[in-house]
């Protein structure tokens, strides 16, 4: 549990203070008790069995204060609730390696069935774009809630040459946040215009940089079989979301005996850049997987969905602390009418 105040938890100091007095008070009330009469001696050999009962309101009082002063340092606890609304955005590798039969019957067959059961996972308050690279990334899909254009996009993947993983995030992020002011045509279109290329830049992300995976509207899942052969750094696109507070999830899909049979009178071995991948997630605070199979991949996804569902969140917890006071209070002037006003009666009527 975290508090917006925490200095205020000094005052919990006092509760041990109060504690002390109560205990000498009592004592100094033992000391000071005369029995002047037989009358006071019978009603304290009645009571002197429930003894105990006098002290529960001044204890249920003192838990109350305890509350109190823990609701006023403003606690926070993470719990787990419903996932707002919010927007993620699927990035597929659409290179010709995907072509693979190392996942039957292939990659790309594999890939797309199991991204349309993720699909039909999600929450409808979830938006989805959709992004492919191959050579260049291109926007499959606008940003939209409409499952079935989803699904036709995916059917539709052509595959091309080239792997360019660094685009293909530049431009989900781009869709993600247009706002960030991502320089797609330095960074992506003129990359072979330098040596080395231009850096990745977005004015928004440069100027009001914030921690990594703190944007909480949105998100990238990224999938790709391959090594890049062309386009921006990966990793440096992936500073660029982690500067925006986008988490990218990335999968690594494939064996490393993938190979393509036959293509264009050449065969040749597709192994997915594990290693990239994985610091991509690492650099954003998201989730790297391995998925060998069709089988882990549909497993990947399926708890991508989960936690799309259901995310663990800060939450203020204040106003339970400041109702648990209340109730503990209500209790203890409850139980003090109860058993101490109709004991007074009982005696009068004596």
């Amino acid at each position: 549990m975290r508090f917006f105040w925490p200095d205020m938890l000094w005052s919990l100091l006092l509760v041990p203070l109060l504690v002390g007095g109560y205990i000498w008070l009592q004592r100094r009330r033992v000391r000071n008790a005369v029995l002047s009469s037989e009358i006071s001696a019978l009603v304290l050999a009645q009571s002197g069995r429930r003894s105990w009962r006098r002290h529960v309101p001044p204890g249920l009082c003192l838990a109350a204060l305890t509350c109190a002063l823990i609701g006023t340092a403003g606690p926070n606890a993470r719990i787990v609730l419903p996932a707002d609304y919010m927007t993620l955005i699927l990035a597929m590798d659409v290179s010709r390696s995907m072509l693979a039969e190392d996942v039957p019957p292939n990659r790309i067959k594999a890939s797309q069935e199991a991204v349309k059961e993720f699909v039909k996972g999600l929450p409808s308050s979830v938006r989805l774009g959709l992004i492919t690279f191959a050579g260049t990334a291109q926007r499959a899909h606008v940003i939209t809630d409409n499952r079935q254009e989803i699904y036709e996009a995916i059917d539709r993947f052509q595959l091309q040459r080239g792997t360019a993983t660094g685009s293909g995030l530049l431009l989900s992020l781009d869709m993600l946040m247009p706002e960030a002011g991502i320089d797609l045509e330095a960074s992506v279109y003129r990359w072979n215009t330098y040596p080395g290329g231009p850096s990745v830049s977005a004015s928004t992300a440069l100027e009001n940089a914030v921690p990594p995976g703190s944007y909480r509207n949105g998100a990238i899942v990224l999938l790709s079989d391959g090594r890049r052969t062309t386009g921006p750094d990966p990793l440096e696109a992936a500073r660029l979301a982690a500067r925006l507070g986008v988490r990218v999830h990335t999968v690594a899909f494939g064996t490393p005996e993938g190979f393509i049979p036959g293509f264009e009178g050449f065969s040749f071995y597709a192994r997915v850049d594990e290693e990239t991948l994985r610091q991509m997630a690492q650099i954003t605070q998201g989730e790297f997987f391995r998925a060998s199979n069709a089988n882990d991949l549909q497993g990947i996804y399926a708890h991508l969905a989960s936690k799309i569902r259901l995310e663990r969140q800060d939450t203020q917890v204040s106003a339970l602390f400041g109702l648990s006071a209340l109730v503990l209070m209500l209790a203890a002037v409850g139980l003090s009418l109860t058993w101490f006003r109709v004991g007074a009666t009982r005696v009068e009527l004596r």
